[in-house]
């Protein structure tokens, strides 16, 4: 039995991209013109139900047999753009990224190695016949990634309660993003020796690039708002204390910035050891 819709599911972020209707080839751009229309669409916890839900039957159902034809959806300057949910896909990725970072026998344990092998040759003959897929959406567990925050700046910052409960989001235009990302690393490599951050960012301007110019690129704290203390998220503004250190290394005071990364990645593992709190 699937849980209930006043279950809240938390513990995982979203980095998302929303396109506008005519950046889709048809059918798919109909589909959406349709979808947009509607005035009862799903919100990311629905989309996490569904996910969970596939997980209870024995044995689990490792990745959606079919994909979604859901999205979100977002107006920017008079614009529809969604951001489909491909969960279908996302699955096959999260599988993947699970091999490398779970112990065998916890995987095990979860999705028996005959499940994976099954859903692993499911995503080869899928991606045969669609090589150029890539997912609207990034997640991540129990923290948010500190290279994300250099996409943004902290006007662009929206903290508040919405329908679905608090809300902690940024959101900025493709064309800044990616302004952000190029001189980001131009400083990062300049300044510091290639490492995690200078490789994820890497990553995150390649996988930008693929979307259409005038999309829409945000970032949702999602279910960390449900385990994070209110008044520790009020006085969040990770984005501007990411902006200070690029500024501070900008003008060679590196101890500055290296004060500001180090503050960054400490209150985030402060909230990744949340998840082994009893």
């Amino acid at each position: 039995m699937a849980p209930t819709p006043a279950v809240t599911v938390p513990y995982a972020a979203y980095l998302r991209v929303y396109e506008p209707l005519a950046a889709f080839p048809e059918p798919e751009r109909s589909h959406w013109v349709r979808y947009a229309r509607r005035e009862d669409h799903p919100g990311a916890q629905d989309e996490l139900r569904r996910a969970l839900a596939d997980l209870l039957p024995v044995p689990p159902v490792a990745v959606p047999v079919r994909e979604s034809a859901d999205a979100f959806v977002a107006e920017v300057d008079g614009v529809t753009c969604v951001c489909p949910w491909r969960t279908r896909l996302r699955g096959w990725l999260a599988l993947m990224e699970a091999a490398d970072e779970l112990p065998e026998p916890v995987l095990d344990a979860a999705l028996p190695p005959v499940v994976r092998r099954q859903a692993a040759d499911d995503y080869d003959r899928w991606r045969e016949r669609n090589p150029d897929a890539r997912p609207w959406i990034r997640s991540a567990l129990w923290h948010v990634p500190v290279r994300w925050f250099l996409l943004f700046r902290d006007e662009e910052r929206d903290y508040g309660k919405a329908d679905e409960g608090l809300v902690l989001r940024y959101r900025t235009p493709m064309v800044q993003a990616r302004r952000r990302v190029a001189r980001s690393l131009k400083l990062l490599r300049a300044e510091l020796e290639e490492g995690p951050l200078v490789d994820g960012l890497v990553d995150v301007g390649r996988w930008l690039e693929e979307f259409h110019p005038r999309s829409l690129v945000e970032l949702d704290y999602g279910g960390l708002v449900h385990t994070i203390p209110e008044e520790q998220l009020a006085a969040d503004h990770s984005a501007a204390d990411a902006a200070e250190g690029l500024a501070a290394l900008r003008a060679g005071d590196a101890e500055r910035a290296g004060e500001l990364y180090d503050r960054l990645t400490e209150r985030w593992r402060a909230v990744r050891e949340r998840q082994f709190a009893s």
